[in-house]
């Protein structure tokens, strides 16, 4: 028998709460053994809650209980987190997390502490939400070189760019609505700003090239900068904005990974992702292109992922899983500047003034264009060089075009 733990009663909590008792018969099968859930620990009291009975205060009953093998951690955050996560993997207990800040920042700490004391840190759902994804990406995808990871990581912000796509809603009034509706917080700056995006990039990068890539490696930029003007110019030349987390392995080893909003082509699957859906592209040197798709939040699908890894926690518990990777450092990571593309420039410049610092570029047309903005689509070159040709110029917008 299995005895699990339960930190944190939120939205995922609750949720793996909910699917261990709805398919605790189907659970027990597949893995040959009963699979119990014995605490809950919050702050907070639930005494409507079917659960209330389970429900604990003090994490050291947990912590000291030689019965429960795996704890199931939700809080959230990377301080009191970790802090639990470290005693009770010191204390030989299996953890499984949906907390993408706390692997992002602490993943090889935390897995080297697991297996030195013989226990499995498993994070499936840290990542893509029910989307499978870490395991395909070790295990099933593990005779190739991976070469590049890409995808769409946040169903807030692809919510909000969808909405601006499809209904005309400004920025401010697609996150209104997202709010409204559930899919973004009171305060979305994790969301919009591309830092939830960027921890997942951080976690997928650092399992396919084995090292540990930071979040502050990670040049990041959210989509507060996305106007109804760009969304209208992308229209224009076939493509839609997507927020894409991206990292690229440079024949040197080292990565370039970065967060950023994209012009992609309608005809790329990327370009067909709507709503809250996340879309994972994986390129290998053997298999090409593989997408992995679905939904990358909600209570359901996220704890579906997380008691799947309970699940093999407990069939594991005499040989632990190592879904890990190495050490970082400083000189793993080379800036995403470098990479060459084409870009959307938009600017408050006449379209001559454009093609005389970026060279043969496209010129792009909307309705209702003001006197004196322009817009293009330059050949391919780096943001480095970008920038230089742009000093002089009045710029609105500027984002790398996914090239087809």
């Amino acid at each position: 028998m299995s005895k699990v733990a339960i930190l944190g009663f939120g939205v995922v909590g609750s949720g793996v709460a909910e699917v261990l008792k709805q398919n605790g018969p189907h659970i027990d099968e597949k893995v040959h053994s009963p699979v119990e859930l014995k605490y809950i620990l919050d702050v907070r009291d639930f005494p409507d809650s079917p659960f209330a009975p389970l429900i604990i205060h003090d994490f050291s009953i947990i912590e000291q209980d030689p019965e429960i093998d795996i704890v199931v951690e939700t809080i959230g955050g990377a301080k009191i987190a970790r802090e639990f996560t470290r005693r009770a993997l010191t204390a030989g207990k299996s953890v499984v997390t949906s907390n993408k800040e706390l692997v992002a920042a602490c993943g090889y700490e935390l897995m080297e502490l697991a297996r030195e004391h013989g226990v499995s840190y498993l994070y499936e759902a840290s990542v893509g939400g029910g989307i499978p994804i870490i395991r395909p990406l070790k295990q099933c995808l593990a005779a190739n070189e991976i070469t590049e990871i890409c995808g769409i990581l946040n169903g807030t912000t692809n919510y909000i760019l969808t909405r601006m796509i499809r209904a005309g809603l400004s920025f401010d009034a697609a996150l209104k609505e997202a709010q409204q509706n559930g899919y973004a917080e009171a305060d979305p700056t994790a969301d919009v700003e591309g830092h939830d995006a960027c921890r997942k990039i951080c976690i997928l990068a650092s399992l396919a090239f084995g090292i540990h890539i930071y979040p502050e490696q990670v040049p990041t930029q959210g989509i507060r900068g996305v106007s109804l003007a760009d969304v209208a110019y992308a229209d224009s030349c076939g493509r839609k904005i997507k927020l894409l987390g991206r990292a690229i392995r440079s024949t040197d080893g080292k990565i370039r990974a970065y967060v950023a909003p994209h012009l992609v082509n309608g005809e790329d699957p990327l370009a067909g992702v709507e709503d809250v859906f996340n879309a994972i592209t994986v390129r290998g040197n053997a298999i090409g292109d593989v997408m992995f798709y679905g939904r990358g939040a909600g209570k359901l699908p996220t704890a579906s992922a997380v008691v799947a890894d309970v699940m093999d926690a407990a069939r594991n518990k005499d040989r632990p899983k190592y879904l890990d990777w190495g050490p970082g450092g400083e000189n793993v990571t080379l800036s995403p500047e470098d990479v060459i593309s084409p870009w959307y420039v938009r600017a408050e410049s006449p379209a001559e003034a454009l093609r005389s610092a970026l060279g043969e570029v496209t010129v792009l047309a909307r309705a209702g264009a003001p006197a004196g903005e322009a817009a293009v689509l330059t050949g391919a070159m780096t943001g480095r060089e970008l920038e230089t040709r742009l000093s002089r110029i009045s710029v609105h917008a500027a984002f790398r075009v996914l090239e087809d």
